[in-house]
């Protein structure tokens, strides 16, 4: 009787049995191949197959629980697909081993090349990390490794708050303050292991002991959004200087160039609070020398203040409080209405500028959404509560209109208009 090598097979056919009594394992063989006898033809006879090879041995592994038999058939075979599963439904038709009643269930049919892939796969790996350690390495691989460790490993976790930190954030006297952990992957990527991130739009409360403690410079974005984060953290920390990305650039886009000029156009926390005021923050408009303390610029500073004209003013506060003028019916119309279809659903809609929805996402997804989306977005609205992180998402990518059923924060500062649910009433 032929064989086929476990080798060769193309499926295993995985079957348990049980049997309501004891049995012997040849009893469990006479049964396979006398209740399948001229049920498929002769095409598909158990035997002639197995002459021929393409059914290889049957593996019966049985055991005696309770006055019970039960185990596994295993049938290896190289025929096709549609061969080997009729075969395997064959063997459920038997019903009786020996004198016993039995239950004959096929569990899984296993494609032998898929876990050949697998393996083949796996050790792969194996090899190939054999031959990265063993083997010395060009230039080039060494250049990338070593960057690779300081982008990857070199960002710690800092605090009670866990926050992305470079290396050196506990031994530096001075550190800067950016945005997100992207931001320190870029500073670290250009040698700078002295950064931390706020992780958020709060202000943990780690970062407000390190600002007690260190000489902090805040590095944000160059946006509006940057400017939020610079009224944020300055109202709670004691930050020594500020600095920005040039003006639409993030800190995490940054080359090594832009960087140190960046660093080196930093203002002091009171020249910049003065900025802020008056609406003209940007430390890339003026040469700006090293200040190397915050209490010497101070007569500098304070000097040309009377001199700067109040109308300037006037064209930052229009834009601010324009929207709410530009407001037609049609569109309070159409945002209460979806507003009111979104009531307990806990979901929110983005819309273009022809009112149009472009899709519906639950609240947990918006901001991520909005993020991803980056344009083409005119209005958000949501069964929730407007928070910071939201309107500030909004701003950045560009949104005129938030409606919402509660709001947190009023959008003084922003571009973006907020109405909540009674003010669409």
């Amino acid at each position: 009787m032929g064989k086929i090598s476990p080798v060769s097979s193309k499926y295993i056919v995985h079957i348990s049995i049980h049997i309501d009594g004891v049995v012997d394992r040849p009893d469990v063989i006479g049964a396979i191949f006398g209740q399948t006898e001229g049920l498929l033809g002769s095409d598909l006879e158990l035997r002639e197959l197995q002459r021929s090879g393409r059914i290889g041995r049957i593996e019966v592994n049985t055991e005696i629980k309770s006055g019970k038999t039960e185990g596994m058939i295993i049938v290896p075979s190289s025929l096709d697909k549609e061969e080997t599963v009729i075969i395997a439904a064959a063997l459920e038709t038997m019903q009786r081993i020996g004198p016993c009643n039995a239950r004959v269930r096929v569990e899984k049919i296993e494609d032998v090349r898929i876990t050949k892939r697998n393996y083949v796969i796996e050790r792969a790996k194996e090899l190939l990390k054999k031959l990265t350690d063993e083997v010395l390495p060009d230039s080039a691989e060494i250049t990338e490794e070593v960057a690779k460790s300081v982008r990857m490993m070199g960002v710690t976790e800092y605090g009670q708050d866990k926050l992305p930190a470079g290396p050196y954030i506990a031994e530096s006297e001075e550190i800067i303050l950016v945005e997100g952990r992207a931001d320190v992957l870029n500073l670290l990527r250009h040698s700078f292991k002295n950064a931390i991130a706020l992780n958020g739009t709060n202000v943990p409360q780690t970062i407000i002991e390190l600002c007690e403690q260190k000489e902090v410079i805040l590095f944000v974005d160059g946006d509006r959004g940057g400017d939020l984060i610079i009224k944020e953290v300055m109202g709670v920390c004691d930050v020594d200087f500020v600095t920005k990305a040039p003006d639409g650039k993030e800190v995490e886009e940054l080359t090594k160039k832009e960087m140190h000029k960046a660093l080196r156009s930093k203002i002091t926390a009171e020249q910049a609070k003065l900025d802020l005021k008056e609406g003209a923050f940007n430390v890339h408009s003026r040469p700006q020398s090293r200040i190397q303390s915050r209490p010497s610029p101070r007569p500098m500073i304070r000097r040309p203040i009377p001199q700067r004209p109040a109308p300037r003013i006037v064209p930052r506060i229009a834009p601010r409080v324009a929207p709410r003028n530009i407001l037609t019916k049609d569109q309070k119309d159409k945002f209460r209405q979806l507003l009111e279809d979104l009531i307990g659903t806990g979901g929110a809609y983005i819309l273009d500028e022809k009112l149009s929805v472009l899709g519906k996402v639950p609240m947990s997804e918006l901001v991520s959404t909005v993020k991803s989306l980056k344009t083409g977005m005119f209005a958000l609205i949501f069964d929730g509560t407007a928070t910071k992180e939201i309107l500030l998402v909004a701003e950045r990518a560009s949104i005129s209109y938030v409606i919402s059923m509660d709001a947190e924060v009023k959008p003084v500062n922003s571009k973006v208009m907020l109405l909540t649910g009674s003010e669409l009433k």
